[in-house]
C-alpha cells in the first residue's frame, strides 16, 4: 500500500487543469495516482473564496503545514491540560502515564504521549524536561570516517582455537573511552582463555608501545584483537598474529569491552583519568584480577592465568599485576 503524500505544487496544478476540463473527483484521482478523498480534501481545504487556484492553494497549504509544526500547541492551549501535565510529570509520571491516565479517566483519546513530549521540548516545557527519565534525546552524530588500517586481517580469519579460549595467551586490546579535555587514557589487554586484565596509563599515540610493554613473553603472546582505531595503525611492531574486528563491531572482541565495563564501577565514564594515579589503577586492576569469576568455575583470573603460565612450562618468570 502506498504511503500518504502531501500534494505537491505541480499536482495541485494538474488538479486545476483537470478540474477546468470538468474531470470527476474519481478520475482526477486516478490521473494523480491520489484518492478520491484526498482530491476532494485538498479542494476543500485549500480553495479560496470557492474557488481553486494552484498557486493560492500551495501557498495556504504551506502556511497550515507551518503553523501546524507549533510545539505543544494542544497543551498550551488548554489550561486545565497544561496544569495536569504539570502536575503529574513533576510526580515523575512519564508522558505515556499521564496520557494513558487522561484517556482512561475520560473513555476517550484527549491526548498522545507525543503531543506531550512535544510540549515538554517547547519552549514552554523545558523545566519539566528534569523529571523525564532519559531527559532530551540527542541528535545522533554522523559517524566520522575512519583511519583505514593497511594490511589488516579481520577477525572471521581467526583460528577457532581463538574462538573458543582453547589456548593460553590469545590476547583483546583496546583504549578506554575518555574526554577529549583528558591527556591519558588507558591502554588495556585481557587475556581470552583466563580473563586476566592488564592496563596502564598512556597518551593515545603511544597506545602500540604500550601494548608491547604489557604483553608476556613469547611463547605467551600468540595473538591480538583490535578494533580499526587509528591508535592499532602500527599493530605490526608488535610482532605477533593480529585480527581486528569489523568496523563498528566492537561486540567482537567482548573480552575487552567487559572488562572495561567492570572497571567502570571504580572509574565512571567522563572521568579524567589524571585524577588517578598509577598506584590507584594498580590497586583497581588487582581487585579485578581477584575476584571470582562465573565462567571460571569460580576462581580468580589471576590464579587461571598463573596456572595456565606454569602449566606451559616456561621457565621465565612473569611479573604479574597483582
Amino acid at each position: 500500500m502506498k504511503n500518504y503524500t502531501h500534494f505537491s505544487k505541480i499536482e495541485r496544478m494538474e488538479l486545476s487543469i483537470l478540474l477546468k476540463k470538468g474531470y470527476a473527483q474519481k478520475d482526477i484521482g486516478v490521473s494523480l495516482c491520489k484518492s478520491p478523498s484526498s482530491v476532494s480534501r485538498e479542494i476543500t481545504r485549500n480553495s479560496v473564496y470557492g474557488e481553486y487556484d494552484p498557486h493560492k492553494a500551495h501557498h495556504k497549504a504551506y502556511v497550515k503545514r507551518k503553523y501546524s509544526k507549533y510545539q505543544g500547541m494542544k497543551v498550551r492551549e488548554n489550561v486545565f491540560l497544561e496544569n495536569y501535565v504539570w502536575d503529574k510529570l513533576r510526580r515523575f509520571w512519564s508522558p505515556e502515564q499521564v496520557a494513558g491516565t487522561l484517556n482512561a479517566d475520560y473513555g476517550k483519546s484527549v491526548i498522545s504521549h507525543m503531543a506531550i513530549y512535544k510540549y515538554v521540548y517547547s519552549i514552554y516545557g523545558q523545566r519539566l524536561v528534569k523529571y523525564l527519565t532519559y531527559g532530551r534525546p540527542r541528535k545522533r552524530r554522523e559517524r566520522k570516517k575512519r583511519h583505514i588500517i593497511k594490511n589488516r586481517v579481520f577477525i572471521d580469519q581467526r583460528p577457532e582455537i581463538i574462538n573458543e579460549r582453547l589456548r593460553f595467551g590469545d590476547f583483546e586490546g583496546d583504549t578506554l573511552g575518555v574526554p577529549k579535555t583528558s591527556g591519558e587514557t588507558l591502554a588495556g589487554l585481557v587475556e581470552r582463555k583466563s580473563r586476566y586484565f592488564l592496563a596502564q596509563k598512556t597518551k593515545l599515540k603511544y597506545t602500540m608501545e604500550t601494548f608491547k610493554e604489557l604483553l608476556p613473553p613469547a611463547p605467551f603472546n600468540n595473538s591480538l584483537t583490535l578494533d580499526g582505531g587509528g591508535e592499532n595503525a602500527r599493530y605490526q611492531t608488535l610482532g605477533i598474529a593480529t585480527y581486528f574486528c569489523h568496523p563498528y563491531s566492537s561486540w567482537e572482541k567482548g573480552s575487552i569491552e567487559n572488562s572495561f565495563q567492570r572497571l567502570r564501577r571504580f572509574i565512571p565514564k567522563k572521568s579524567n583519568l589524571e585524577d588517578y594515579s598509577e598506584k590507584e589503577i594498580t590497586v583497581i586492576i588487582s581487585i579485578m584480577n581477584n575476584t571470582p569469576r562465573k565462567c571460571l568455575s569460580y576462581r580468580t583470573p589471576k590464579e587461571v592465568f598463573e596456572q595456565e603460565y606454569l602449566t606451559n612450562s616456561n621457565p621465565e618468570k612473569l611479573h604479574l599485576r597483582a
